[in-house]
């Protein structure tokens, strides 16, 4: 996709999504995460072990969003709105958890 091709859209600098190395780094750092959150959900745990695991989960999806989705370098409305989202979804199934232990 070349500049001219939409005229209206500024150039996206080259080192915007960051190097090949990093990513590999966060996509490693993706993958030991989601292990760690399977085995952590393989046991019998409580309340905290459950927020343990949202909280992983919730870091995942802002790797994701921001450096995957290149939302990081976004209008900070799209930023909010989908951290907001990963905020009231991770919130909500906190939510369902601790009635279900009821």
């Amino acid at each position: 996709m070349s500049s001219t091709e939409y005229p209206d859209l500024p150039p996206v600098a080259a080192d915007a999504h960051g190097s090949a190395r990093g990513t590999w780094l966060l996509w490693a750092g993706l993958m030991l995460a989601t292990v760690l959150t399977w085995r952590l959900g393989e046991g019998s745990g409580g309340l905290l072990l459950a927020a343990i695991v949202l909280g992983i989960a919730f870091v995942k999806g802002a790797v994701v969003a921001l450096e995957f989705m290149a939302l990081r370098h976004a209008p900070a409305l799209w930023r909010n709105l989908s951290v907001g989202w990963l905020v009231l979804v991770c919130t909500l199934v906190g939510i369902a958890y601790w009635k279900g232990l009821a």
